[in-house]
């Protein structure tokens, strides 16, 4: 069967980092960290007090979303609709000559409205259960951020939402690509959102024990396959690509960063928070998707890893490129922004596909910051604390989740 080219034409954000694009990108590439004490809650009592916040320094939802639609949604959906502005903005379309019929959103959560389901609780408790918003399940629903963004467009194309933890981004940009390649679409929103910036989300990563303690370093804090790595830092944000059949975009005289050539996806099938330690599922991913788009192995050129700074996670994922690339492994540029960023779960895939995309059309690689001592077992390029220049023709971007998901996202410049 035919399939039709799909190309990436808009790219947008919300990040600790900032929500311009240009603003986000020269941050990242000066290898500054958008972590910091988490000040939106008290945290005295938390062992872990360190976050990668998006605070009113950063982003401001008020100058993008009208005021009397931001007292509707959860901060996830708030997060993912103004990426999703960002994007669509980016991309220059123009949706009102636009089959709207064929236009349409993927963009998932891996937690949804948490902060949402937290105040409304505390509000039952406190003052009954009559008391409860009506508004409550509409923004805590993990769809919430893909249903408004069809809405402020009159997208009625295909909606939806996935919610495969930290791979939920990733997840979603596969099957919105699909969509498109397969004619049931001609555009598509695609990305992750996540807020679980919260108390309780707070402490049940805590529980977990997933969750670097370097609070007295919060900047430093995010280590990814570094030798003192103790966990990853829990972040929040939204990432949100705007996808195009090739002959529309380029009809419309359309900017592209690149072409999505093709998508692998897998299941670890082993444990529900743990990756399998050899990294099979995620070798068998990136596999998946370097077959499918036709190329060799030493034909990629840039990776921008999963790389949480977790000692197990970061370890598996070397091993998976091990596995994938053999002897060319130790050849490519992989960076980790989760070192900047920290690790915002559903939402990251979405992030980091527009970190790969800016990084093929300029040139530029991001560093992985925080790399002081190396380890001895995770022994690949991770470009260490200094941006770097290249030229990339095809490049990847991982996302691994709980559950044992594994996404891989391959494009290539046009």
């Amino acid at each position: 069967m035919f399939k039709r080219r799909v190309v990436i034409t808009g790219l947008g954000v919300v990040t600790p980092l900032g929500d311009d694009l240009e603003i986000f990108w020269s941050r990242l590439l000066a290898g500054q960290s958008g972590i910091g004490l988490i000040s939106r809650f008290d945290v005295s009592r938390y062992p872990v007090r360190i976050g990668g916040e998006i605070t009113p320094e950063v982003f401001r939802a008020e100058k993008i979303i009208p005021f009397k639609e931001i007292k509707r949604l959860d901060r996830f959906s708030i997060y993912g609709l103004a990426a999703g502005i960002h994007a669509v903005k980016d991309s220059g379309i123009d949706f009102s000559i636009i089959d709207r019929d064929r236009a349409g959103v993927v963009v998932g959560s891996g937690i949804g409205g948490i902060e949402e389901m937290e105040q409304q609780y505390d509000r039952m408790l406190a003052r009954g259960v009559d008391r409860v918003s009506p508004f409550t399940v509409p923004k805590l629903m993990v769809n919430a951020a893909a249903g408004n963004l069809s809405i402020a467009w009159g997208l009625r194309g295909p909606v939806s939402a996935t919610a495969t933890a930290c791979a939920t981004a990733g997840n979603a940009v596969a099957d919105a690509f699909k969509t498109i390649q397969y004619g049931q679409a001609d555009v598509m929103l695609a990305g992750g959102a996540e807020a679980a910036m919260t108390k309780l989300g707070l402490a049940a990563f805590c529980a977990l024990r997933a969750l670097s303690t370097r609070n007295g370093e919060p900047k430093k804090a995010s280590r990814p396959f570094e030798k003192n790595r103790d966990g990853f830092v829990l972040s929040e944000g939204a990432g949100v690509v705007v996808l195009e059949e090739y002959d529309l975009a380029k009809a419309r005289g359309a900017r592209i960063y690149g072409e999505l050539l093709a998508c692998g996806s897998t299941g670890d099938a082993c444990h529900l928070t743990a990756p399998d330690a050899n990294g099979a599922g995620a070798a068998k991913a990136m596999e998946m998707a370097i077959g499918a788009a036709g190329i060799q192995v030493d034909q990629v050129d840039y990776i921008n890893a999963h790389g949480t700074g977790t000692e197990l996670g970061d370890l598996a994922e070397t091993r998976a490129v091990h596995l994938v690339f053999g002897p060319h492994a130790r050849k490519i540029p992989i960076s980790s922004t989760k070192g900047a960023l920290g690790h915002s779960l559903g939402a990251s895939g979405g992030i980091e596909l527009v970190i790969t995309c800016l990084a093929m059309r300029r040139g530029e690689l991001p560093p992985t910051i925080n790399y002081d001592e190396p380890d001895e077992l995770c022994d690949l390029d991770y470009v260490p604390n200094v941006a770097r220049n290249a030229k990339v023709r095809y490049a990847m971007s991982n996302s691994f989740g709980f559950g044992g998901h594994n996404t891989s996202i391959l494009i290539g410049k046009i």
